[in-house]
């Protein structure tokens, strides 16, 4: 307990196990596929009127707007305190394990970002090893169980760069034996590691535009596995392998903030833009080897901040800036389904939406495009200043909410009465 202030268990649940059930993984940003989408069933499909119980709640993280990820046998968040970036690591029932520092942090002069300080990057976990991603640029490798640092490298530096604007914010991506982060430099503005060392495998300077803050997912269209990734001019795609650049599709806001992950499904790929600018789903079309994205719609609806857009059964849920509410807009039309008031970040998981409002309400919503049909929902208590802009996530029967200096754990797997 010496560096957290307080983790405390709720006698409620004194006989809960987190790992009495199927144990699942939440191994980075967005989950194991990054389509933001839990492959777990038995949960409630209905919350009592004070919400699901409360498991257990840590302090000392500092600011931040950090997610959990979730491997082997612990969990990863990162936060600030006095200047400094750390990444902590807890077992699965909330207590501390390792809290090791990644680098100065952020900070800003700007007054509307005051309140914006602290971790953005979600850890990554990988066969007994954690990535992380400091706001000014040092990337870590730490041995998951023990914080012992394996490599680093500082972006900044090795690739010519500025640090962004709102500072490094992406989760970095694992595939296979590569690491792929976007240095934003003169020498590399996206670019592939080899995860084992750091050492560098290509480097990418032709994408256009300054700094995107959305994290990449990978593709596999016409012949290439690629990933999609996003600057503040345009969404791209690179070839792994390589580091060509195959398409881009340019997307510019008011902000010039691409925040978002694209939603990849088939040969479509769905960008959504906030600050007024809307969304687009375009399909990639194969020409000989070159690939062309095709326009199949356009709409000023789900000009979604940085909250994530959900696809499931052919419907988009999320939120917007602007055109704020709730959305489910259909996936190949983007005909509006219904919409709803609030806005945040969203997970899901058997069936249900996890609606995460900036405020601090969790509301449990059924997918479906019938209707906004709420099934529970209770307020997240407040773990310091600024938005309750981390992402939830839902592993292994377990609702995770990480607010500023606290991280709660709720129970919402279903029970059977005997």
């Amino acid at each position: 307990m010496n560096f957290f202030l307080a983790v405390c268990f709720f006698t409620a649940l004194s006989g809960f196990n987190a790992t009495a059930q199927k144990t699942f993984e939440w191994p980075c940003f967005h989950g194991p596929n990054r389509t933001n989408k839990s492959a777990e069933t038995g949960l409630m499909k209905r919350w009592p009127k004070e919400g699901p119980i409360l498991i257990w709640s840590a302090e000392g993280l500092g600011e931040g707007y950090s997610s959990v990820s979730v491997g082997g046998g612990y969990i990863y968040t990162a936060g600030m305190n006095d200047g400094q970036t750390y990444v902590f690591c807890f077992d699965l029932e909330g207590k501390p394990v390792w809290k090791k520092p990644n680098g100065q942090a952020w900070s800003t002069t700007m007054s509307h970002a005051a309140t914006y300080t602290g971790s953005r990057s979600t850890p990554t976990y990988d066969n007994g090893v954690v990535y992380h991603l400091g706001e000014m640029g040092r990337l870590t490798a730490f041995k998951s169980k023990t914080g012992e640092e394996i490599w680093h490298k500082e972006l900044v530096k090795d690739f010519d760069a500025e640090p962004p604007e709102y500072g490094y914010s992406e989760s970095v991506l694992i595939d296979g034996v590569h690491l792929y982060v976007r240095p934003f430099g003169k020498k590399g503005y996206q670019v592939c590691l080899n995860k084992s060392d750091g050492s560098l495998v290509w480097a990418n300077t032709e994408i256009p535009g300054t700094p995107g803050y959305s994290s990449m997912v990978i593709d596999e269209s016409g012949g290439y596995r690629q990933i999609i990734g996003s600057s503040s001019s345009c969404y791209y795609s690179v070839d792994t392998q390589t580091g060509k650049l195959l398409w881009k599709v340019d997307v510019v806001n008011s902000r010039e903030l691409n925040n978002t992950d694209a939603v990849v499904y088939n040969d479509y790929v769905f960008i959504a833009s906030g600050y007024g600018k809307g969304s687009t789903l375009v399909k990639l079309k194969v020409i000989g080897k070159e690939i062309i994205p095709e326009t199949v719609w356009q709409s000023a609806l789900m000009d979604n901040h940085h909250g994530g857009v959900i696809l499931d059964k052919g419907y988009l849920y999320g939120a917007g800036s602007n055109s704020k509410g709730w959305f489910c807009l259909d996936f190949l039309t983007g005909k509006q389904h219904w919409k709803a008031d609030g806005k945040g970040s969203v997970t899901y998981a058997n069936g249900m939406l996890y609606l995460l409002d900036e405020r601090g309400t969790m509301k449990l919503v059924r997918a479906t495009p019938d209707k906004f049909e709420l099934s529970g929902e209770f307020k997240v208590p407040g773990g310091g200043k600024g938005m309750y802009w981390a992402h939830p996530v839902v592993c292994s029967g377990v609702l995770y909410i990480r607010h500023a200096n606290k991280l709660f754990a709720y129970d919402i797997f279903e029970r059977v009465a005997e």
